[in-house]
Parts: C-alpha cells; structure tokens; sequence
C-alpha cells in the first residue's frame, strides 16, 4: 500500500538552487514597480494580420521542430536592423533568438561564469541580471556612474586592484542606453574609454541595448558592438519593449567561440516559432511607424511623472529626467531608508522597487526606480501626489 507522506526532495536540489519568492503578478493600484510597455500601442490587430499572412506562407513548418538559432527571417530582419539603428556589421549565423532578453543574458552567464569569478556591472544595476550573476557564484562589483556612464577612473582602480590581487575579471556588464534603473545614456567618448581600458585587461564587454528604440527626445549614440573590431563586445537585445513582453523573443549576437558555448545553455531548442512570424511579419512592414507611435505616448508619461515629482516633492529628493526608456530614478537624502517602507507602500498603493535591489553591494536604500510605460499619464501623476503622502505619513519626507 502507498505511504501517504509526501515526498521529500530537500537532500536532492542542486547547491544553487535558490528558493524562489516570486508568487503570482501582485500589483499596486499605483504600480510603478515593473517595467512594461504602454499597453494601448500594442499593435494587436497588426499582429493578428501579421500572423495569418505568415502561416498562409508557411503555417505547415511548424509542424517541424525550429532551428536551434530561430527562425532566418527574423533573424535577417535583426542584421539589417542593427546595421541601421545601430551601426554594426553581422551576419545572419552571429544571431540567435532567444526566449526574452533574459534568455540570451543566462545563456552568456552561464559560458562565461564560474563560481567566484569577479565580473563587473554598474554600481545599480538590473536586478534580472544581478539575480542572475550571482546565482552562478559570480563575484558582482559595481563601478561607480555619473551622468554620462561609467566612471572611467574607478573602473581602471577596479582592474588594476584586482590584476595585482592575481584575479581576472571575467566581463564587464552594462546598459550603456537608458540604463536601467538611473536612466542615463553614456557618451560616445566614455564608450570609447571603457573599451580601451577593458582591452587593456583583456575583459569583455556584455552590452544590452534592450531599451535602445525607446528614444522620444536627443540624439541616439552609437553601439559598444559598432566600436569594436575585436569580437571584445558581445550584443543582447529584444523585441519586449518595442512588442510585448508577453511574446518572449529577444536575441544575442557574439564570435562562433562564444555562441556555440552559449548555445549548449539553451534550453527547449528554438524560440516559439508562432510568434517569431508574427513579428518578423508584422516588423517589416510597420516597425519604426509602431516605435514612432509608442515614443510619443512614452513622452506624455514620463512628463507627467516628472511634472508630479516637481509639484508633490518639491526640493525633497532629486531624480533623473531621462530622454528615453521607462525608468525615473528617485533619490532621498542619505539615511532615508525606502526599502524598510517599500512594502508598507504597496499595501497602501503604490509599487516602487528601492535602490538596494539593483546594488550588487546592496546599498543604495534611499533610492527607488519609478516606471512610467505602463500606466495613463493621469495615474503617473496621480500616483507620484499618493507616494509623497505616503512618505509623509511616514516620517520620509516633511509635509
């Protein structure tokens, strides 16, 4: 007869198994905390008749198993986008789609990375990635930023501390465009510098551009990628913010060595194939008209978060005002602590993430990044007025 005692796996998980806390999409009625894009100028209709142009064409393929690296067609339609939009030069086979961004990011960690090996990011950083690195043993140090990128002098303190402790970092992280959370774009003569201090060192450069189209004001700045000659730069981008991060398709572009590495961390086999034709289809007939589209109600709502912070908090904090992307990043006075309060804030509605969630030091408790894309321009306004009387209430700012 079966023992009715349930089964116990706690001797049997993998050493880096972590518990996962994630439980289902909790939000706020005020959620600035995830990054999603507006959802009005998602272009479902042109999706729809993109999609059933392209399984008239060819809807009995996928009766087949996709090739490992994605469907060609999208994959060609990436090397002519990057060719324009950011001034590099590849070839189909230097493509892989991959399930999100986040996909190609573990798939490089994990080529890249052994336990205790050091690899570098900016001082806040992506928490996705963060979680990521350090899930495989990787020794996370932040470089220190202003608001043109990467401080050039502390990245060269940082190599050259740990060259003579006998340590090679293993690669330098960044998201050199709106990054994320502070929103800045770092300067072309930075770019330049942090290229020729990390060939010096012999590091690579993980470059994700996955926020690049999301330009509503400036002047765009060329790729990492485009500066390189050496195979020194891998690329990652994606489709999540300028489609949907529901349909999961973003790419990588690295040298035969180091995608063939990459590739054996790919789980699954190919991307889906039913929403790469519905992409490649429906991109290269509206893709920049689409972008256009979704810059400008970008715009509206990054003014009315900005407008807000201004009317609500006056001289109290500071925060970034960026050109582009999702985020505005907030900052208190030293001391303040926003990651003790940032679950009683959601309880009480409104959805922010603190700065030491993107810290590989995990400092940073009187930042928080405030995204924008999602909600109405009246709700982002709206929102900001309730977190400044939430942050009364509790002491964080005065009245």
């Amino acid at each position: 007869m079966a023992s009715s005692n349930p089964f116990d796996y706690e001797a049997l998980f993998a050493k880096n198994a972590p518990v996962s806390v994630r439980g289902g999409n909790r939000h706020a009625k005020y959620d600035f905390a995830v990054a999603y894009p507006p959802p009005e100028t998602l272009p479902l209709d042109g999706l729809v008749e993109a999609l059933k142009v392209a399984l008239d064409r060819e809807g009995r393929d996928l009766a087949l198993y996709p090739v490992a690296a994605g469907l060609p067609a999208l994959r060609q339609l990436i090397v002519e986008k990057l060719h324009r939009d950011r001034d590099m030069q590849v070839s189909l086979d230097d493509v892989v789609l991959t399930s999100g961004s986040g996909e190609a990011l573990a798939m490089l960690i994990k080529a890249l990375t052994d336990p205790g090996d050091v690899v570098l990011t900016e001082e806040f950083v992506y928490l996705g990635t963060l979680r990521q690195m350090r899930l495989f043993g990787a020794d996370v140090v932040g470089i220190q930023c202003d608001e043109q990128g990467l401080v050039i002098e502390d990245l060269e303190d940082t190599l050259k501390r740990f060259s003579g402790q006998g340590k090679r970092v293993k690669y330098l992280y960044t998201i050199p465009s709106f990054q994320n959370p502070m929103g800045w774009t770092m300067t072309l003569e930075r770019r330049k510098r942090v290229l020729d201090v990390t060939r010096e060192y012999g590091v690579p450069v993980l470059e994700d551009d996955c926020y690049v189209d999301l330009r509503f004001e400036g002047d765009g700045v060329t790729s990492f990628h485009s500066l390189d000659d050496t195979g020194q730069v891998l690329y990652v981008g994606s489709f999540s913010k300028i489609i949907a991060p529901g349909m999961r398709m973003g790419y990588l572009v690295a040298p035969d060595s180091v995608r063939q590495r990459a590739m054996s961390f790919k789980g699954g086999g190919g991307v889906n194939q039913f929403a790469a034709l519905a992409i490649e289809e429906y991109l290269k007939h509206h893709m920049y008209e689409h972008i256009d589209e979704q810059n400008q109600a970008l715009r509206v709502k990054r003014d009315a978060m900005l407008a807000s912070l201004g009317e609500n908090f006056g001289d109290a904090a500071t925060w970034s005002k960026p050109e582009g992307g999702l985020y505005v990043w907030l900052e208190l006075p030293e001391g303040t602590d926003l990651a003790a309060l940032q679950d009683q804030a959601f309880d009480e509605g409104v959805g922010y993430y603190n700065g030491t969630m993107f810290s590989p030091s995990e400092q940073g408790a009187n930042f928080a990044r405030l995204c924008f894309g999602h909600p109405t321009a009246q709700t982002n306004s709206d929102g900001i007025a309730e977190l400044a009387r939430i942050f009364e209430r509790h002491g964080v700012i005065k009245s």
